[in-house]
């Protein structure tokens, strides 16, 4: 399923979704908003930034705390259901790419480097997203509703990822955008590309920042690996 990779260069790139390839988190605020006031309540936007990187079952356990309904299993099935129905429409016409990410996607291909896509949505909804962005992108796609509940920030969706790649998570190198979705793959070993969108993520190990992925090609993910786990001094990819 994998390509040859040099062994001193990355086994993959592993990518996540709304935020880092499209624009998709907008959509998400208006499921959410919409989904908040059919519980008869109101989500501010403080609340709705903490929810970015977060999964379905996560979401509706929110949801359903922060506008005092009670959370049992029933209310988050409840919950969940109608954010997904709602998102299905949102998610079925073409979604805005992300800067460069689109050419990155393709850069990486043609650079020959096995590509996964790692989210946090679940896998209806990322049939949907697929439509838009093109399975030929990537050999493997790991859910948010896939990962036996060890949702992202556990290292388990990456790592998860690698093992149906075949590859060492140590060569591979995940473009992230949430503080979460950061977390999880520096914790499953990986080097991380971090393209900051709605929320600030916080410096640390493994971590590279770029504003955008406008210029990204194979090698800048050999380099970021190359450089290891701390960064030349003004060093940007």
């Amino acid at each position: 399923m994998t390509r040859p990779s040099p062994a001193d260069g990355p086994a993959a790139v592993l990518w996540d979704l709304d935020g880092t390839l499209v624009d998709s988190e907008k959509l998400w605020d208006v499921a959410l908003y919409e989904a908040a006031e059919w519980l008869g309540g109101t989500l501010t936007e403080p609340q709705r930034l903490t929810l970015v990187g977060s999964n379905m079952a996560a979401t509706s356990r929110y949801l359903l705390e922060v506008t005092g309904r009670p959370v049992t299993d029933e209310a988050m099935a409840d919950t969940g259901e109608w954010i997904r129905v709602r998102m299905s429409g949102l998610f079925a016409g073409p979604l805005p790419w992300r800067p460069g990410a689109r050419e990155a996607l393709a850069a990486v291909r043609a650079g020959g480097l096995a590509a996964a896509l790692v989210t946090s949505t679940d896998r209806a909804l990322t049939e949907l997203a697929l439509d838009t962005i093109g399975r030929e992108f990537f050999d493997v796609v790991v859910c948010g509703d896939e990962v036996d509940g060890l949702n992202k920030p556990h290292p388990e969706p990456y790592l998860r990822a690698t093992r149906m790649l075949g590859v060492d998570p140590a060569r591979c190198v995940a473009v992230e955008d949430s503080k979460p979705g950061t977390e999880s793959a520096v914790a499953a070993g990986c080097t991380v590309l971090v393209v900051p969108h709605d929320v600030a993520v916080p410096a640390g190990e493994r971590r590279f920042f770029r504003t955008s992925l406008i210029g990204v090609t194979a090698r800048t993910f050999a380099e970021l690996l190359a450089h290891g786990r701390r960064p030349p001094a003004g060093y940007r990819p």
